[in-house]
């Protein structure tokens, strides 16, 4: 009799796990996941382009105004960011970068300056996106 109890324990078993397993199957088939929404993501994704690049047109328009280069004219800008952007030169760029380095090591130690100072400083600056020869303390 013992032997007969065990067959039919192990067949209660043995329905048991595949009643489990059948369980878990319908579970994870009435559970399944939702489908992405690829034009939502992509519009988010869009939108967060948008922001980026006003932001990153607001931050030059700030930097064309921290350096005075806002008393020059559209084309007088224009033109000066035309050369550098078609400048090839190493030397010249890497002149350029530590004079922009000073630039703004010394705007961060001293406060913005009136705007008389502003008036006179852009000749300065105009003249130093052309000849990078003066670099003045950079080092």
């Amino acid at each position: 009799m013992s032997g007969n109890r065990t067959d039919i324990t192990a067949f209660r078993d043995t329905l048991n796990y595949h009643g489990c397993i059948g369980h878990l199957r319908l579970e994870r088939e009435m559970t399944m996941r939702r489908p992405r929404d690829f034009d939502a993501e992509l519009k988010a994704l869009d939108e967060k382009a948008k922001e980026l690049k006003s932001r990153k047109v607001q931050q030059l328009g700030e930097l064309v105004i921290t350096t005075g280069a806002d008393a020059l004219t559209p084309d007088e800008l224009a033109g000066a960011l035309v050369m550098l952007a078609e400048a090839t030169d190493v030397a010249k760029r890497e002149v350029w970068a530590k004079r922009g380095a000073a630039f703004f090591r010394s705007k961060s130690r001293r406060s913005a300056p009136a705007n008389d100072g502003d008036a006179n400083s852009a000749p300065s600056h105009q003249g130093g996106a052309s000849s990078p020869s003066g670099g003045t303390g950079a080092d």
